[in-house]
């Protein structure tokens, strides 16, 4: 297996200063070394070293001249995509997304299934059936593939890449329960590098390196309103231990007496990944026969069946009582995310994860409620947007994660 420790997380300066040029390179390419040299604030002569150790690593390469206003004309350098790929899955709310990327985040090969709903052994099960597609149908590519970056729900053991899982236990929800060895179970089968990171973190980080405008040093990225991934002056926060972002509190032996009457979940309080979007709509269906069976004939969908998707669908075709249901998670989700523009003053916030597909509605209640809720001057500028990279986001910020870690150590 290669050398590459992608689970380090304290780098030294030179490795910062590799990934700051990765960066630049990433958004700005094609780009002089004293563009670069003035972009960093550090003399040409320096940054002229580190370029002359990428060129001979083949990941940067030198191309067409840039117009001269006088003088030599400098030579304009550009990432080398094809020097390095990279394996990236994503576990989402409704999917599992695999992809192969090339050094600038293209997408090379791509397979999607169904989440998974069933235990965490078995999603570690499908995890492995992804990558041994990508990497079937990517055979070409395979001498050249740096590593494997997968992001999924639960806390992340840093050390050695474990998952601590979430089980449900009767009505509450546990933390005290199963640990997958799953960096260990990757790198066993494939031989490769493996970074596990989680999903909120993931999507957090390859929105701003893939997608958000470039100057965004401060973010949040709501996956659900289950966890957030969070950055700070443009680097992500991941905590002392690595598992910040999980914005809910739980006590299972007091879970009864944590009640909020508005909301039903209270805010604070661990919530179904979903938002309880699909048991909410289902209750009012089985509470309303009419209602039921007006359903099932304006929207085509089986009220027994429902699942998060058909639930957006439902209210895209403007069935009263989804319309309602989504409204009403919506506001849930903004008042969770108001405290936290209040704790964090974002710039802006990423609603991801799969609720990108509940439409504008949505996010408009949303925006509204955050606003009404959170510090009018913490909102004045405050963005709040979906994930662009959509269902490709968790999967693309942990290949972007296993990237920018590979480019650091050289």
């Amino acid at each position: 297996m290669r050398s590459v420790d992608l689970q380090r997380e304290v780098l030294s300066e030179k490795e910062k200063r590799n990934i700051e040029i990765l960066e630049i390179l990433r958004k700005h390419g094609p780009i002089s070394r004293p563009d670069i040299s003035k972009d960093m604030g550090i003399n040409v002569v320096t940054i002229s070293n580190y370029i002359d150790d990428f060129i001979k690593h083949n990941l940067v390469f030198e191309k067409e001249l840039d117009i001269s206003e006088g003088g030599r004309r400098p030579v304009l350098l550009d990432l080398n995509p094809q020097a390095g790929f990279v394996v990236g899955v994503g576990l989402n709310l409704m999917s599992m997304v695999g992809i192969l990327v090339d050094l600038k985040g293209n997408i090379i090969t791509k397979t999607q299934i169904a989440r998974p709903q069933a235990s965490v052994k078995e999603i570690a099960e499908s995890i492995l059936d992804v990558v041994r597609e990508i990497l079937r149908r990517s055979k070409e590519y395979t001498p050249n593939i740096k590593g494997i970056g997968v992001g999924i729900a639960g806390l992340i053991n840093k050390n050695d890449g474990s998952v601590h899982w979430p089980q449900k236990m009767d009505h509450y929800y546990t933390y005290a329960s199963i640990d997958v060895p799953l960096k260990n179970l990757i790198e066993n089968e494939f031989d490769l590098p493996t970074l596990i990171e989680n999903d909120a973190t993931s999507a957090c980080f390859g929105e701003h390196w893939l997608d958000l405008e470039y100057g965004y040093k401060n973010v949040l990225y709501m996956f659900s309103g289950v966890g957030c991934g969070i950055m700070i002056n443009g680097e992500i926060y991941r905590g002392s231990q690595g598992y910040a972002g999980e914005v809910a509190i739980s006590n299972f032996k007091e879970q009864d007496d944590f009640n909020c009457e508005f909301g039903n979940p209270c805010f604070l309080k661990r919530w179904e990944t979903d938002l309880g979007i699909v048991n909410d709509l289902k209750l009012k269906l089985a509470k309303d026969k009419e209602a039921a069976a007006e359903f099932l004939k304006s929207t085509s969908i089986n009220p027994d069946s429902l699942d998060l998707k058909s639930a957006f669908t439902a209210a895209r075709a403007k069935n009263n009582i989804a319309v309602q249901v989504l409204k009403i998670a919506a506001r849930r989700l903004g008042i969770k995310i108001a405290y936290l523009v209040n704790l964090l003053n974002p710039e802006v916030v990423v609603v991801g994860g799969g609720l990108e597909e509940a439409g504008e509605d949505f996010l408009k209640q949303v925006t509204s409620t955050v606003k009404d809720w959170a510090f009018r001057e913490a909102t004045t500028d405050l963005r709040i947007v979906y994930s662009q990279l959509r269902e490709n986001a968790v999967a693309l910020g942990a290949a972007s994660l296993v990237m920018q870690k590979v480019f650091a150590q050289i």
